[in-house]
């Protein structure tokens, strides 16, 4: 009897104290791209997750992972974070999304991509997504001919333009499409060239030396965002004046670039993982298409150049980079 009773009391006095102490669990959240952790901002989508009431440390946790311009190594991180296991998966880029749903059905997805995600097996409709994904979606790929508009806008004398596309991006063959039909009806010579690695970014900078183009476009690619700084170098060296994905590269000293307002995106990816984490179900969130686009100008950089812009163009502009 005694050592009965002394086993309960002491079972007693430690399951006590552990009780009291018990901390509530905080919900993970899985975050991931193909980028790198310097080139992805996430700044804006914290904003969203604290407006819909999370904050990081204090009721929610993230767990970070970048490719680091590597896309093959996308569908083993989306595995890694499921496993973990996450409360709702980020997938930042359109390779990350096709990843993650590849990796899951039951682990709420929240993708924020250029490509449409129902052409890429994402959602059913954007207005019902059904399954266990949804987010938010840019222009990416209609945003072509405008960028290509853009460009000619510039030129003193539009000879020869290159599209330079990431091939491996799922959104490619539909840019192309779109830019290619652009320039049919602007009567416009274009060459479509291809890189996703090292030595056809080169390549594709000698071939453009060799037919003497007069400006490049950049199609969309979390590639080219992770060596921006080695493609702004080449277009200067180059001396071809190129119109950029997003701001980011005009502000790192590219030219222009035209592209819908990331911030906004980033804001409302965090806001819908918030309420998903409050339980929203992906199936019932209708995926968001970010309707703000920006022009941002680097002065410096047309001076540098030789280039003129316009006044017309300057008026326009959302930002101007003296």
């Amino acid at each position: 009897m005694r050592r009965r009773t002394f086993m309960v009391v002491v079972g007693g006095a430690v399951g006590w104290p552990l009780a009291a102490t018990a901390q509530p669990v905080v919900p993970v959240i899985g975050y991931f791209s193909d980028r790198t952790a310097a080139t992805e901002t996430i700044t804006d989508f914290l904003k969203g997750l604290e407006q819909a009431g999370f904050v990081v440390g204090r009721n929610v946790a993230i767990e970070y992972r970048y490719a680091d311009g590597h896309s093959d190594r996308l569908p083993s991180i989306a595995a890694e974070l499921v496993r973990l296991p996450v409360a709702v998966l980020v997938a930042a880029g359109a390779g990350a999304a096709v990843a993650a749903k590849e990796a899951t059905t039951a682990v709420p997805i929240v993708f924020s991509c250029g490509p449409d995600p129902v052409r890429l097996g994402l959602v059913a409709s954007l207005s019902r997504p059904g399954g266990n994904a949804t987010g938010t979606t840019l222009f990416s790929t209609e945003v072509g001919p405008k960028r290509l508009e853009l460009l000619r806008e510039i030129l003193p004398q539009a000879g020869l333009i290159v599209f330079l596309v990431d091939p491996r991006m799922p959104g490619t063959p539909p840019q192309i499409v779109e830019v290619e039909t652009a320039a049919q009806t602007l009567a416009q010579p274009i060459l479509m060239l291809r890189a996703g690695n090292d030595d056809e970014i080169h390549n594709a900078f000698a071939t453009m030396a060799e037919r003497q183009a007069s400006g490049l476009l950049f199609g969309p690619s979390t590639y080219f965002q992770v060596i921006a700084d080695k493609l702004i170098a080449l277009a200067a060296s180059h001396r071809i004046p190129a119109v950029y994905e997003w701001s980011d590269f005009v502000v790192a000293g590219g030219l222009m670039s035209y592209s819908t307002n990331r911030s906004e995106t980033q804001r409302l990816t965090g806001d819908y993982v918030g309420r998903i984490l409050k339980g929203a179900v992906p199936a019932d969130l209708p995926v968001v298409r970010s309707t703000r686009f920006e022009l941002v100008i680097n002065l410096k950089t047309a001076r540098q150049l030789g280039l003129t812009i316009p006044h017309s163009l300057l008026q326009r502009a959302d930002e101007v980079i003296e």
